[in-house]
């Protein structure tokens, strides 16, 4: 198996996990944010700007980021639907937006309202928006692997979106297993299809409990960048069953495991762990936080 010698993770429980959950305060927002950023990561996806009407729990985006203590060393991002979202990322201060378009048609009607096609005619002006505010743009593509109201997805319509989006100018692309339809096998089957020079990130679901199988797959065709969600909070709320993030403890406790660096601190991220926990106010369902690393052990009868 192909191994590299460190991997860079991005943590999206900030946006992708706490967008899932009732609304949660403004300042609980802030502690996470700034407790994650002490954990040793140097991605973080902090808010997303979208419709408040469609997703009220990132209503308070910009305040969330105007109180955020930024760390230099971190590269925060923001995702956004549409030139207004990424008008108002770049407005708030965000050098990195997240730009989301999904493989199924009918995904993408049900998050953004509109038809795939429409999203990539906006992608190059965008583009040359975000060029000009010294600013990089991610495509993320949607239900990459699946998706809860079509079915397969065929790799040959991700890999025409990321053509786009690279003609377009983004300078990066995901993947997004948004509901945990990916196995290794689709995995595969993906990377088999798209032929791209750009970076590549994944992101998976553990909803079916293939995540980290899916990350050593990718992970062994030389894919470097994953996201992942602190204590494995998270999913959309426009496709049904897209719920369990793969957990950033998880992820580290794992690749550590195997002799990869990610430069995060496995004891201080199952503690923001813990602190995730406590603000959505419910048990989370990471391994890892409930059982602690391989290397904690019992006492002796």
């Amino acid at each position: 198996m192909h191994q590299p010698e460190r991997v860079t993770l991005r943590e999206v429980a900030p946006r992708d996990g706490l967008q899932n959950e009732p609304p949660v305060p403004t300042a609980d927002k802030i502690r996470l944010i700034d407790a994650l950023a002490r954990t040793g990561l140097s991605r973080i996806e902090a808010v997303s700007f979208v419709s408040p009407k469609a997703v009220p729990q990132m209503a308070d985006a910009a305040d969330v980021w105007a109180a955020v203590e930024k760390h230099p060393g971190i590269r925060y991002s923001a995702l956004a639907p549409n030139r207004r979202g990424v008008e108002r990322a770049l407005d708030a201060g965000f050098t990195a937006v997240e730009v989301v378009v999904s493989a199924s048609e009918t995904h993408n009607r049900a998050n953004v309202g509109r038809t795939v096609d429409e999203s990539l005619a906006e992608l190059p002006d965008i583009c040359a928006l975000a060029k000009e505010h010294l600013a990089a743009v991610e495509v993320i593509i949607a239900t990459s692997f699946g998706c809860p109201f079509e079915g397969d997805i065929d790799p040959g319509q991700v890999a025409r979106i990321v053509e786009a989006a690279e003609a377009a100018g983004a300078g990066r692309i995901a993947f997004g297993d948004t509901t945990g339809m990916g196995t290794p096998r689709r995995v595969t089957d993906l990377l088999d299809a798209v032929a791209t020079g750009l970076p590549m990130l994944m992101h998976f679901h553990d909803t079916r409990g293939t995540a980290l199988a899916n990350l050593l797959t990718a992970l062994d065709r030389g894919v470097t960048e994953f996201d992942a969600s602190v204590g494995g909070i998270g999913g959309c709320p426009f496709a049904p069953g897209a719920s369990g993030n793969v957990a950033t403890e998880e992820v580290v406790h794992m690749l550590h495991d195997m002799g990869v660096d990610t430069g995060v601190d496995l004891d201080a991220l199952i503690g923001t762990a813990e602190l995730a926990q406590e603000i959505v106010g419910r048990p989370l369902e990471s391994g890892v936080l409930r059982a602690g690393p391989r290397t904690r052990l019992s006492p002796k009868p």
